[in-house]
């Protein structure tokens, strides 16, 4: 089988990886890092151009380091960042502002608005999804009502709208393709998921133009073909968000079956099959994948705040210089010891999704010390995920597949496993999400059957739980007595 290219374009850095061999293993890799802008605060930009040259940058430098050249190629796959908008003018290519990222909560008291206007029940009943800063469509009614060049270039029919995987095809083709796929369009609260199109009424809602937006393919249809000076001629055959693309790469082709992606914040994706069933309270409807004319939906739980409390421990308040470290300082005391960390720096998620929430230390003493918040910080990640896990319902999650680099930390996947109740089965391939992209673009393009693909080499370490029932209970008592707090904290 000829090798595979896969983007993996993400929040804070843009890479390439080559995938081949008889394990379809990883042949060549190159990453970039990119800036992230905050100009307000609860705002979180990007440079569309930036990620555009980055990954451009990681393209070339994988190629060499394989030995590859386009013809050599037979199909690239493409991950990315989800929710996050560009808008862009199809005359000229050029981005008309910056990105708007799925971080950002600048649109918080527009979706406020929506909300008191009684109008979530029935657009949640059409996407799957919630009023909240985090979806697509209010980021883009912002860019319309705010920004001068995204104004003029909608009144001049050449506006285009997008999200990152748009995007990225757009340049790729030499602006020959304004496509995604259904999983992608899925969350940008325009797409109603049981007549998988744009849906007249969001649009109106929303006053998002339909001509800006981009063409809804299945996630393995034909994109296009790279019309790049050193990749010229390689089919884009296979488009997933990076959610998405993690729940394929595990494998998750059977309904029940569920992945949690450890990262700067925490995905849980749960397969529901080809039906689309309305998401238990405080849970997201999604499109998992369209493949060959198929679809198949999921349910989602997020945590806006994983891995980057870690992060905040680093850069913030500086008490450890990488985040290895959080491992042996976590492991190097017998319990909590009553320190909780509620990291609500942009407002909770699931099940809460409450903007308004802060974060919060509690529990300290004046013998608490950097162990303490180091280990507060790994059981908050495990905590969350545990919340999703029970808003998830029936029936329950009997092994949670797991990636991400979070998972690296034996002492959080040992805790989440023991907070959980149930088997943690941590993937041994690091490049899951890439690894998503890569099979569905070999399947799309012929490269591979789906017997050949499930029939791949999967190796993984399992962590079993070891906590007793009444210890589990008692320590989640105490994480929703801090999460109560950090709710309440606006309120007195």
């Amino acid at each position: 089988m000829k090798p595979v290219l896969a983007i993996d374009q993400g929040t804070t850095s843009s890479r390439t990886l080559i995938f081949g061999g008889p394990a379809f293993e990883v042949l060549a890799s190159s990453q970039r890092e990119f800036p992230l802008y905050y100009p307000e605060p609860g705002w979180v930009e990007q440079d569309a151009e930036e990620i555009w040259q980055t990954q451009c940058a990681t393209l070339e430098q994988a190629m060499r380091k394989a030995r590859l050249k386009a013809g050599d190629i037979g199909a690239l796959g493409l991950t990315n960042q989800r929710e996050t908008v560009v808008a862009w003018d199809k005359a000229t290519g050029r981005p008309l502002a910056k990105a708007v990222v799925w971080q950002d909560r600048r649109t918080a008291g527009l979706c406020a608005q929506l909300r008191d206007r009684g109008l979530e029940a029935g657009v949640r009943r059409k996407t799957g999804l919630l009023f909240d800063p985090y979806f697509s469509a209010t980021k883009m009614q912002w860019l319309l009502r705010h920004v001068p060049e995204v104004k003029a270039a909608a009144r001049r029919g050449t506006l285009a709208l997008g999200t990152i995987d748009s995007w990225l095809i757009y340049k790729l083709t030499g602006g020959r393709s304004h496509v995604t796929e259904a999983g992608n369009a899925s969350r940008t609260l325009l797409f109603n998921v049981k007549t998988l199109r744009w849906d007249p009424s969001l649009l109106d809602l929303f006053g998002i133009p339909l001509s800006a937006l981009p063409e809804v393919l299945d996630s393995d249809a034909e994109f296009g073909v790279t019309d790049l000076p050193f990749l010229p001629g390689v089919p884009i055959r296979g488009v997933l968000g990076d959610q998405q693309a993690a729940l394929f790469g595990h494998r998750c082709f059977k309904p029940g079956q569920a992945k949690n992606t450890y990262g700067t914040g925490c995905f849980l994706l749960r397969q529901i099959g080809a039906k689309f069933l309305p998401p238990p309270k405080g849970l997201l409807g999604t499109v998992a994948w369209k493949i060959a004319g198929q679809t198949a939906y999921a349910h989602e739980g997020a945590v806006l705040v994983a891995g980057a409390a870690v992060q905040f421990l680093r850069d913030g308040l500086k008490i450890i210089a990488h985040a290895e470290e959080t491992e042996a300082l976590a492991q190097s005391l017998p319990g909590n010891e009553g320190v909780y960390f509620v990291p609500a720096f942009a407002g909770l998620g699931t099940p809460y999704w409450d903007a308004d929430a802060r974060g919060l230390i509690i529990g300290m003493t004046r013998g608490t010390g950097r162990a303490h918040l180091a280990r507060a910080a790994l059981e908050a990640i495990a905590y969350q995920s545990s919340d999703l896990c029970a808003a998830m319902g029936q029936p329950a999650i009997r092994v949670l597949q797991a990636d991400g680099g979070a998972t690296r930390n034996p002492f959080l996947m040992q805790f989440q496993a023991d907070i959980l109740g149930i088997p943690v089965e941590v993937s041994d391939q690091a490049e899951i999400t890439a690894l998503g992209a890569a099979t569905l673009a070999a399947l799309g393009a012929g490269l591979i059957s789906r017997r050949e693909l499930t029939a791949l080499p999967k190796a993984s370490h399992t962590y079993r739980p070891r906590l007793t029932a009444t210890r589990r209970r008692a320590l989640l008592e105490a994480w929703h007595e801090a999460v109560l707090r950090s709710r309440g904290w606006a309120r007195t």
